[in-house]
This record gives structure tokens, C-alpha cells and sequence, in this order.
């Protein structure tokens, strides 16, 4: 625990910054003005102490970017803003983990999709196959999901990874999933190289998910410090 009032270099020294780091981040909004002595010096209390913690747990948690914003606004003063944006974090977070349980659920299905040594399929054999309309396969294209080739007419053509993402994307559908979150599990899968490459991936990416959970419950502890204490405190007075 820091004392009350600190230099630069005393208030860097708990995280093993510089003292132009601080004086970078009082200037950048995220640390709060600092009173000067009479010859000039600044000087920190506890309260800049708070804010260097939240703002150093917040990295973590939402990134520097966002940790950035959230604590701009808590220095100015706008809580709900800051909150906000806190929120919008959580929000993403859920979302991600939804997207991976649906990569988890949709991955078996994706591996019995037949490999592409059967052929390719025209969009009215496709749409038999997998028990959909011609129409829902070109809106899936739009959305994004589908990515069929053409042939020399201009017909659509469906390679096996088409197969498996409409495959991933009828079942995710009658789960009730949105179009946009079926596009971003076929991103997943297509970007990952298929279904084995994906699945190998799948426990580093609920880790991920699970250490960025629990950055944001630090982060949230440092938050609430930072906001029990007076806004006035560690302000130059008028």
C-alpha cells in the first residue's frame, strides 16, 4: 500500500513502471489531474493509486483501447458512460461464449459431412440433401454463410465445404440461432482449416474465454475501489 502523497516514481514502483509511464497517463486522461507542490512537482495520493490499478486490471479485461475509454470517463466523472462501456464488455464476452458453444455443438455434425472426393452439388441437390428451399440456401450465401463457386453458365456450385456449412448452418437454425451468429461459427470453422483443425482449438479458446472472465471480475474489485473514494481527492484544487 502506497502512502498517501507520492512522487512519479513512488506510485510506478508497485507495477514496475517508469515514472514517465504515470506522467504519460495522468496526460492521457486515465489517471486524474495531479496537485503540484509550490516548486512544481506533482504530487499522487491513494486515489491515483486506485486509478492506476483499475486502469492496469482493465487492460486485461476489455483491452487497452476500452480500458482507456472506461477510465476517461471515470475521471471526468461520467459513471454511467464508464459502466456503459463496462457492459458493452460483458455483452461481448456472452456473446463469444454462445459462439463457442455453438462451434461445440455444431462441430460432430460438421464431421460427418461426406469429403470431396464425392462431388460437387448444383443448389437444387443441395437443397434436397440437407431438407431446405433453394431460396434459404442463396439467403445463407448472402448472410454470409455460403460461399459456393460458379460454374461456366453461372450456376452455383457446392464444394464438401459448402455441404458442412449448410449442414452447421440448418442445424444452428432450428437451434434458433440469428444468420449473423451462423456466419461467424462458419467463419470459425473455415478459418481453423475444418473440423479437426477446429476442434483441436476449441479448449485454448474456452480457456481464453474463461481467463478474460475472470480479468473482468479483478478488473471490477479495482473499478468499485477506485469509485469508493471522494472524486475530489488527488484533484488540483481551483
Amino acid at each position: 500500500m502506497v502512502s498517501k502523497s507520492q512522487r512519479p516514481v513512488d506510485l510506478a514502483r508497485e507495477h514496475g513502471l517508469s515514472a514517465q509511464a504515470i506522467r504519460n497517463y495522468e496526460a492521457d486522461g486515465v489517471l486524474p489531474a495531479a496537485p503540484r507542490t509550490a516548486s512544481g512537482y506533482r504530487v499522487y495520493t491513494e486515489r491515483h493509486a486506485a486509478a492506476l490499478r483499475a486502469f492496469l486490471a482493465l487492460v486485461p479485461a476489455f483491452g487497452h483501447a476500452t480500458a482507456r475509454t472506461i477510465m476517461r470517463a471515470i475521471v471526468r466523472g461520467e459513471i454511467d458512460a464508464a459502466l456503459r462501456t463496462i457492459d458493452a464488455g460483458h455483452a461481448l464476452l456472452l456473446r463469444d461464449r454462445e459462439t463457442l458453444d455453438s462451434v461445440e455443438i455444431a462441430v460432430p455434425v460438421a464431421a460427418e459431412t461426406p469429403p470431396p472426393g464425392r462431388g460437387n452439388l448444383q443448389i437444387g441437390e443441395l437443397a434436397h440433401r440437407i431438407g431446405v428451399t433453394p431460396a434459404t440456401l442463396r439467403t445463407w450465401e448472402v448472410a454470409g454463410i455460403l460461399t459456393p463457386s460458379r460454374d461456366r453458365t453461372g450456376q452455383r456450385v457446392y464444394g464438401a465445404d459448402d455441404v458442412r456449412d449448410a449442414q452447421l448452418a440448418h442445424l444452428l437454425r432450428r437451434g434458433g440461432y440469428r444468420l449473423d451468429h451462423i456466419a461467424t461459427v462458419a467463419a470459425r470453422v473455415r478459418a481453423s482449416g475444418g473440423t479437426e483443425a477446429l476442434a483441436d482449438s476449441l479448449a485454448q479458446w474456452r480457456e481464453r474465454l474463461t481467463a478474460r472472465g475472470r480479468a473482468m471480475l479483478t478488473a471490477a474489485a479495482r473499478v468499485d475501489e477506485l469509485l469508493s473514494r471522494s472524486p475530489a481527492e488527488g484533484s488540483p484544487r481551483p
